[in-house]
């Protein structure tokens, strides 16, 4: 987002003044879309999207330098936000806590988009009841070389375990490349329980559906399937909420769905400038989703007939660590996407010889989430690479350039750097 010298613009909505600053800001550069833009897109499709994320606490995923750059997270509501947004204070599993903005009308849609905002991460519980979630998420995650027919027909099985745990589940693109299922539940189970009856609905659609969907929680194990991300369901997550906007070139959204469009809608299709258009034409599909409310009683009952899921074994030395059953090569740790993917070119530039035999699902970039902001690791599987001809994967590494002073949790122990790895 570019400095603009344009006077602020003050808005009128649900009976509360709300300031837009900068209001010609461009914050999508390839259809021209600006903040105010952005404005009236989510007062256009308010209706669903506080369907959504209303009544929630709620994450602040900023976008202050635009989408080209990775966006901050924070959880505190500022100090000066107006009276219209309301507060609850939300007590992580860390130990720490955290006074979380609650959005109850548009103007509140408004205020977080000219924060910076674009997408909505609300959590899975109401502010007047933190402990007890109201939302199971089912996030189908496609690894790489899926396409979309196969994320649909994952979808379909997800439905069915559904159904045939008395469950209703209302499909929405992430506004990515995978699909989430949303199921509205009543708020009398702990977080705990509802994780387990996520890993439980996952276990049984990788059950049946096997090769298809998986419910492995290791990226390095699921080869080329459909991730059937339960984690989504533990206390400190979030995920975009329905009509958020995504920091895409295109400016795509996460588009609501019903069953029999699920398998013809394309994600691409669903964006800033083509949603308020179908919300006008056919209102929200998710308009029922809070008559719908269900059980846990099946999954829990399903989980005890499944037992424990099996757990990866621990390394051997005094650690406690979970030991890989795969040849794992990592090749970096960067604090941006664009500096991993150079990384890996760099790696690939030097490895010419063995390329031919990875898989898609073979590459792994994972986006790791810190405190307030976000790191990027690089691995290569190497398990389609005969042992004999499988780069070396220890030790050397060289540094690239500062990270500005900004340290990554988790990263490795090389004070204020990238690392990446010569193997």
């Amino acid at each position: 987002m570019n400095p603009s010298k344009t006077p602020a613009e003050i808005l009128t909505i649900a009976g509360h003044e709300v300031r837009i600053s900068s209001p010609d800001k461009v914050v999508f550069p390839e259809p021209g879309l600006t903040k105010l833009d952005l404005v009236h897109y989510y007062l256009s499709v308010a209706e669903g999207a506080l369907r959504g994320a209303g009544g929630r606490p709620m994450v602040l995923k900023r976008f202050p330098k635009g989408i080209d750059a990775e966006p901050f997270f924070q959880k505190r509501v500022p100090e000066n936000h107006p009276d219209f947004i309301d507060t609850t204070t939300l007590h992580y599993a860390s130990g720490t806590s955290a006074e979380e903005a609650v959005l109850r009308d548009a103007a509140g849609l408004a205020w977080v988009v000219n924060l910076g905002c674009l997408d909505l991460n609300p959590h899975p519980v109401r502010a007047e009841d933190l402990e007890h979630p109201d939302e199971l998420r089912v996030d189908l995650d496609p690894m790489p070389g899926v396409d979309w027919s196969q994320i649909v027909d994952t979808a379909y099985v997800a439905r069915e375990v559904l159904e045939d745990a008395g469950l209703v589940g209302w499909p929405k693109t992430s506004g990515s490349r995978g699909l989430h299922i949303l199921v509205r539940i009543s708020p009398q189970w702990s977080y705990r329980d509802v994780r387990l009856a996520a890993e439980t609905l996952a276990r049984e659609v990788e059950n049946r559906a096997p090769g298809l969907a998986t419910a492995r929680w290791w990226k390095e194990e699921r080869g080329e399937s459909v991730f059937v991300d339960f984690n989504q369901n533990a206390k400190d997550r979030t995920v975009a909420s329905a009509y958020s906007v995504r920091a895409l070139p295109d400016a795509r959204v996460s588009a609501p769905l019903t069953w029999d469009e699920v398998r013809s809608a394309r994600p691409e299709r669903f964006t800033v400038r083509t949603m308020p258009g179908r919300f006008a034409d056919i209102g929200d599909p998710h308009a029922g989703i809070d008559d719908a409310v269900g059980t846990l009683e099946g999954l829990l009952a399903l989980a005890d007939e499944l037992g424990p899921a099996e757990k990866p074994p621990r390394g051997g030395d005094g650690s406690g660590r979970r030991q890989s059953t795969m040849p794992l090569l990592e090749v970096a740790r960067t604090k941006t996407k664009p500096e991993a993917l150079a990384a890996l070119d760099e790696w690939k530039a030097r490895h010419r010889d063995v390329l031919s035999a990875l898989h898609p699902a073979d590459v792994l970039i994972d986006g790791m989430r810190g405190s307030s902001s976000l790191w990027y690791r690089v691995r290569v599987n190497l398990q389609h690479i005969p042992e004999a001809e499988r780069p070396a994967t220890g030790g050397a590494h060289r540094r690239l350039r500062p990270l500005g002073g900004q340290g990554m949790a988790g990263a490795p122990a090389v004070a204020g750097r990238i690392r990446i790895f010569c193997g």
